[in-house]
């Protein structure tokens, strides 16, 4: 009896300091790279708009290159949708919101699994010196879990080098024209 007591008492205490924690925790997370391109901002922005040329330089499909892709809509435009389904990448799908030519895309980047989350991806391409740069947002709000998670290792540990190895990508698709 005094063992279940006891035991009783362990689990509250978690649990206060689950809850406790999950309210002081960070609740939104941002990482963000960037990368000057020596290409023209219409080559760039092709390479992210279409996503099926993001697709050649996306660094989880090269993880992952027999997950199952689709594509719908319209390139560049509002509503294109990249989907995917894969053993190692999960499944999920990014849509694009808005798009302006030549300058940035913003994404709704959907994850369903292994666990669902929502996350805002923006691509911007500004001027710089005979090149542009192109900087990779990618950011949301972190549930509960997530937030937990944070405190073993960050997103920006969690994404970082694969957002850097995608823009290493884009540069080099983008350096040779196509």
């Amino acid at each position: 009896m005094k063992f279940l007591k006891i035991l009783g008492g362990i689990i509250a205490v978690l649990a206060i300091i689950f809850v406790i924690g999950g309210l002081v925790l960070p609740k939104t997370y941002s990482v963000s790279r960037s990368i000057v391109i020596n290409a023209p901002d219409s080559v760039i922005y092709k390479n992210i708009a279409d996503f099926k040329e993001f697709y050649k330089w996306n660094p989880w499909a090269k993880m992952e290159p027999t997950a199952k892709s689709t594509y719908s809509g319209t390139p560049a435009q509002p509503g294109h949708v990249y989907a995917w389904e894969g053993k190692e990448t999960g499944q999920g799908s990014m849509t694009i919101l808005t798009a302006k030519p030549s300058t940035n895309v913003d994404i709704e980047l959907k994850f369903i699994k292994p666990f669902e989350s929502l996350a805002d991806t923006k691509f911007d391409i500004q001027p710089d010196g005979t090149g542009q740069k192109v900087t990779w947002t990618m950011s949301g709000e972190n549930n509960m879990i997530s937030k937990w998670m944070c405190v073993f290792v960050s997103m920006d540990k969690m994404i970082g080098k694969d957002f850097e190895a995608g823009l290493k990508s884009l540069k080099e698709k983008s350096e040779k024209g196509s």
